[in-house]
């Protein structure tokens, strides 16, 4: 497949807009990495008419797929960390070529992992881990376990990547495998949440209050990035925070944490009148503790 392939990316490697080629091939034991196709052709170009650009190809009964992306969608994917399988095919693919050792960059940087992108990449995944939480907790008291239970497997998934981020590792496929020898106490959670006899409702009662410790532990770290973003000036709407350059990469996620931490007297809400009586705009700013 690969001889049917070179065509294709000898013409995109001859042209300027390209960065880099990248061939990922099949492997018996992990088919799920190239989504069970047996070739995976990436290609990277300065710019497109469109950010993500995918084709497929048949041949002999082998099956190829060709993905152009932009450098600043790859970018994208690695900060916000969207797109999982990109981690894969960055450390895992044969590079067929590199204008100005472009992979050999993206490698080092994924190897360094900046602490400016480290901070965001918190951000979002506490955020993430607030709003399953949140969401869990309200099912759970409303009786509705299997719904819970769904949550607070979702929200260990996020504290795990969050203490990965933490230490400063990309969190890949194989997060539990990762977090077995960063932070062995969450990995427990998680295995007592799904080994456990217990009744559901027990189990899930555990788990609230240890994740309760753990997300407490975390908070710190876990809003770094946003304290950063709220010193900027004294008090923000919170349509300024949702549609800052920064800030907005924590989307849906955003006015929940926000909630949670005025829960915890992290942020105070300022009230300013408008013309309606008895009506306030409600602003919000960081307590003094965090200043």
């Amino acid at each position: 497949m690969e001889d049917i392939l070179r065509p294709i990316y000898q013409e995109r490697a001859s042209q300027a807009n390209t960065l880099g080629v990248l061939l990922i091939k099949k492997q018996q034991k992990n088919i799920a990495a190239t989504n069970t196709f047996d070739v995976i052709l990436l290609i990277l170009v300065k710019e497109a008419e469109s950010p993500v650009y995918v084709k497929h190809y048949t041949y002999n009964d082998q099956k190829a797929a060709l993905y152009m992306i932009t450098d600043e969608q790859l970018h994208e994917w690695i900060l916000l960390g969207s797109n999982k399988k990109i981690f894969e095919w960055l450390y895992n693919g044969k590079v067929i070529f590199e204008r100005n050792e472009y992979f050999h960059k993206i490698n080092t940087e994924l190897r360094d992992f900046p602490f400016n992108g480290r901070k965001l990449k918190m951000g979002i995944e506490f955020a993430k881990l607030i709003r399953r939480y949140m969401d869990g907790k309200v099912f759970f008291e409303n009786g509705h376990y299997l719904d819970a239970y769904n949550h607070i497997v979702h929200s260990l998934h996020h504290l795990a990547r969050l203490a990965l981020i933490e230490q400063g590792f990309h969190p890949e496929v194989t997060v539990w495998q990762q977090i077995k020898q960063i932070e062995p106490e969450i990995l427990k959670l998680y295995e007592e949440l799904v080994n456990s006899h217990e009744p559901l409702d027990k189990r899930l009662e555990l788990l609230f209050l240890a994740s309760e410790f753990l997300i407490h532990s975390k908070t710190k770290s876990g809003i770094s990035h946003l304290v950063d973003v709220l010193s900027e000036k004294e008090f923000w709407s919170i349509n300024e925070m949702i549609n800052h350059k920064e800030s907005q990469h924590y989307s849906v996620d955003l006015g929940i944490l926000i909630e949670y931490l005025i829960d915890r007297n992290m942020i105070e809400v300022v009230t300013i009148e408008t013309k309606g009586k008895g009506v306030f705009h409600r602003y919000y700013k960081l307590s003094k503790k965090l200043l």
